[in-house]
């Protein structure tokens, strides 16, 4: 594990079917907060959101650079929450994109085809909650 020591409850928590938010920050530094499906990888210390390579959520990412930008990916289900901030990438290879596809379909569905999909890729650095 690279990324923060997370508890077996919290782990679970982020296994359950729940609706996400991504923040991300625009080039004016205001954030940028969407509804996604986040997936977490707690063994390589990694989130991962599947989205468009032209949403905003991706665009805000890419402009960052190659050292990635800083983000926060949150869930909440009545009084748990739980919160993981990281680094994200955008990656566009094919098995990247597969990767992020399959840790999707765990948790929510099979998605659907989208030849623009991209895989966003969260190295986390903190986790958060009270899951």
């Amino acid at each position: 594990m690279t990324g923060p020591d997370l508890t077996a409850s919290y782990v679970e928590f982020w296994r359950e079917r729940h609706l996400c938010t991504l923040s991300t920050l625009r080039a004016d530094g205001t954030p940028h907060l969407v509804p996604v499906g986040a997936v977490l990888d707690a063994e390589a210390g990694y989130a991962w959101v599947i989205t468009s390579r032209t949403s905003q959520k991706a665009r805000n990412i890419v402009r960052a650079g190659p050292g990635g930008a800083p983000v926060a990916v949150c869930q909440v289900d009545g009084r748990r929450w739980a919160t993981l901030e990281g680094i994200a990438e955008v990656l566009d290879a094919a098995d990247s994109v597969r990767e992020a596809e399959r840790l999707y379909a765990q948790r929510y569905r099979t998605p659907r085809p989208n030849p623009d999909r991209v895989a966003v890729r969260i190295t986390l650095r903190r986790a958060l909650g009270n899951a």
